[in-house]
């Protein structure tokens, strides 16, 4: 049973270009599906959180995070009488955007584009669903619904007006092209936040990739179990997991109290929000957007002892001397490779050098180029690089 404050499926604002409705899927789930099935979502098979995909077997990709975020959601959005099925969608379409290698490959594409009109992956993400999938015969992209789209585009908080956050989206910043090209189209109401859903998908990405890049850092000896008992929240999980199962043989160990990590974030967000929906009592999805701040957060206790844990992270994780020469190794392919497809536009595939001839000015070859590099996986960048660059 869907909340009054839930988006309601027969409410939708509905698509850019107007379909049948589906006889057995409501059209949040029908947009999970249609990513699920989409060329970006695959690719994000081989394109790594932090570690680059050759690495290890066993570290989290794009793929897995996207799915451990979905799931989250569902969770999150099913105890709040939520609709599942668009926190799902935007759960699982809110990595489409990303770059090869991570954060590293974003960050060299942000300065490339400088000029441009910059890079951003939520507003790329929109790009994916709205132009570059290429498969319907009646439009361009996915045609996602306006809910879908909106939450894709603003999960994290509003990108203008007096609520948006100002380090993230200065006042006098233009907003990133891809997201105005959408925006002209269909409307995504930037000064206002998402739907609760859209703000489950946000939580639900924290809770994940803080669980899981734990996980992953053990697991490539970057630190150990007894630094993760020096930190708040790990500290207390590893000390019940030894009260419970004393002599538990190490990888179990990290696990049980990994997964008590996971459980309290969780629980966190859905009392804090519980006590939040009862205290504004919002009776539409739409007194949601129209709040002055999120709905669905963490509690400022819980959040305190999560940012000791991520200072932990950026230092002994993202900035390990062993991240960081990796980090400079596929930062040199990204900049080499973007400048070299902008100089010599014959190097890319058949199908792109079609839309070259198209092209009038720098502008547009700069993004018809990141629209190629930035659909690259970790492991086809490489191969490119090696083959075009060595």
């Amino acid at each position: 049973m869907l909340k009054p404050y839930a988006s309601q499926p027969g409410e939708t604002r509905g698509r850019l270009h107007a379909e049948k409705l589906s006889t057995f899927r409501s059209p949040w789930q029908r947009d999970r599906d249609r990513i699920i099935h989409s060329s970006a979502f695959r690719r994000l098979k081989h394109k790594t959180q932090v570690f680059v995909e050759h690495e290890g077997d066993y570290y989290r990709t794009r793929l897995t995070h996207s799915i451990e975020v979905a799931q989250v959601a569902r969770t999150i959005a099913g105890v709040l009488g939520l609709n599942e099925g668009l926190a799902e969608a935007v759960a699982l379409a809110h990595d489409l955007g990303h770059s090869p290698f991570g954060h590293t490959g974003e960050d060299a594409l942000e300065l490339l584009m400088a000029p441009y009109g910059g890079f951003d992956h939520n507003a790329q993400a929109l790009r994916i669903v709205t132009k570059l999938e290429k498969h319907y015969a009646d439009f361009d992209g996915l045609n996602l619904t306006w809910e879908s789209l909106e939450g894709i585009a603003k999960h994290n908080g509003p990108i203008v007006g007096p609520y948006a956050d100002k380090k993230k989206h200065p006042e006098d910043a233009p907003l990133p092209y891809a997201l105005e090209e959408v925006n002209a189209q269909f409307d995504l109401e930037l000064h206002t936040f998402a739907s609760a859903e859209a703000q489950v998908a946000a939580i639900a990405d924290d809770v994940a990739y803080n669980h899981h890049d734990l996980h992953d850092g053990l697991r490539a000896g970057l630190f150990t179990a007894e630094d993760l008992m020096e930190l708040p929240l790990t500290g207390p999980a590893y000390e019940e997991v030894d009260r419970e199962y004393p002599g538990l043989e190490a990888n179990r160990r990290d696990h049980e109290a990994l997964r008590r990590i996971f459980g309290y974030m969780v629980e966190d967000v859905i009392a804090i929000a519980t006590n939040r929906l009862e205290s504004a009592k919002p009776e539409t999805a739409q007194d949601i957007r129209d709040m002055d701040r999120t709905i669905i957060r963490f509690s400022k206790p819980f959040y305190q002892n999560l940012k000791v844990i991520k200072s932990f992270l950026f230092k002994r994780m993202y900035r390990a001397p062993s991240v960081v020469r990796e980090r400079r190794r596929v930062t040199m392919m990204v900049n080499t490779l973007f400048p070299l497809f902008m100089q010599k536009p014959e190097l890319l595939p058949q199908e792109w050098r079609q839309e070259v001839d198209a092209v009038q000015s720098d502008t547009e070859l700069a993004r018809l180029v990141l629209d190629y590099v930035a659909g690259m996986t970790d492991r086809f960048a490489i191969q490119e690089y090696k083959r075009l660059c060595t």
